[in-house]
């Protein structure tokens, strides 16, 4: 992926929630940013980026990723960053006289039913790259402290997602030499016709 990963990641994990939201019935919309951003207000489900990290048991290894447009069949990429993307996906806050607390609930169930059905994000969103998008367990003093960077939010039922590898590559791929056909060293003297 390109430099732009993190938002391509961000937009496709956006899509798969306002898919699930439509299918719940529940009207709204799906917000992306900060609890306490006044456009959250009035969102049936808000995305929030909390923590980004690079992927340890990647970090030294090459990505691969299938051209689209062959020959090479396989892109290489060396010194690409993998990294690891955690999301709070929050039950939105109730417009005046709209839905209900339980309602959100729904929406949040929708959602969650639906990453755990098809939990990899594919496609030429994300440049053909496959992104596992998976249920993060958070304890209490995890969620107690992501609440508190918005101290003006009243707390909503959050669940945390972790998407990975989210690997951001260097601007072109690697070029990669044609196999060797042949092994051969002559040392002086005349080749054999049978080895010509």
């Amino acid at each position: 992926m390109k430099g732009n990963a993190i938002l391509q990641v961000t937009r496709a994990l956006y899509d798969r929630l306002a898919a699930a939201l439509t299918a719940s019935g529940v009207p709204g919309t799906v917000f992306v940013g900060p609890l306490d951003d006044p456009g959250a207000s009035g969102a049936a489900l808000i995305l929030f980026l909390y923590r980004i990290e690079a992927s340890t048991a990647l970090r030294n290894r090459e990505h691969r990723v299938v051209s689209t447009n062959p020959p090479p069949a396989v892109l290489v990429f060396q010194n690409s960053l993998p990294l690891n993307l955690y999301f709070l996906v929050t039950a939105g806050s109730k417009p005046p006289g709209s839905t209900t607390e339980e309602t959100l609930l729904g929406a949040l169930g929708f959602v969650m039913q639906s990453l755990q059905l098809d939990p990899n994000l594919t496609g030429p969103k994300i440049d053909n790259d496959t992104i596992h998008v998976s249920l993060e367990p958070l304890s209490t003093e995890e969620i107690s402290r992501i609440w508190a960077l918005f101290p003006t939010a009243n707390y909503r039922t959050s669940v945390a997602y972790l998407a990975t590898p989210v690997w951001i590559d260097p601007p072109g791929p690697d070029l990669i030499a044609p196999p060797v056909m042949q092994d051969q060293l002559n040392a002086g003297g005349k080749i054999p016709e049978s080895q010509l």
